[in-house]
């Protein structure tokens, strides 16, 4: 797609959405600052193949959309609902609001689905993470082992689990106790 649109530089991220650090994008915003500042009568256009790959929140986007204006970057979007070329500045200035909310509720929506989904797993019976190494068995064996005075690294290695594990199962069981 953004071959299609004449991108000589292309920058792909390749880290989480949750990592608040995007080199890829920095040096995408360092490269049209610096063509800007080169030829400042010269149009610059920052081209993303997608919004969602734009700005990771309303907030960020509402930043970025800063930058771009202060720094006279053009945005083009090159598929979704709004695509086009936006100049931050004038009336371009509502697009980057529009985004910022479409952001917002497009996040909220997969939030939302998401929920939807470890509620619906979690009523028939399946539940998230890696499966458990604790028995019923392991555990009933582990607290008669460590009646009997053994260490919990012992016991750990003969179960064949480790001793973080072996100790969040005996003071699960012991929270348990106290409860009932």
């Amino acid at each position: 797609m953004l071959a299609r649109a004449n991108c000589t530089k292309v920058f792909a991220e390749k880290i989480s959405t949750r990592i608040k650090v995007r080199p890829e994008f920095e040096a995408a915003l360092k490269l049209a600052r610096d063509i800007k500042g080169a030829a400042p009568q010269q149009p610059v256009i920052l081209t993303v193949a997608e919004m969602k790959r734009l700005a990771r929140g309303a907030a960020e986007l509402m930043n970025l959309g800063s930058t771009l204006q202060a720094d006279g970057i053009q945005l083009e979007i090159l598929s979704g609902p709004l695509q086009g070329i936006y100049d931050p500045n004038g009336a371009g200035a509502i697009v980057f609001a529009v985004l910022a909310v479409g952001a917002e509720v497009e996040r909220e929506g997969i939030r939302e689905k998401t929920m939807e989904g470890l509620e619906t797993a979690e009523r028939n019976g399946r539940h998230g993470g890696r499966p458990t190494v604790m028995s019923q068995d392991k555990l009933a064996a582990a607290q008669a082992r460590q009646g009997k005075g053994e260490s919990v690294t012992s016991i750990a290695k003969a179960l064949g689990v480790s001793r973080a594990t072996m100790y969040r199962a005996l003071a699960e069981a012991a929270e348990e106790a106290e409860t009932e």
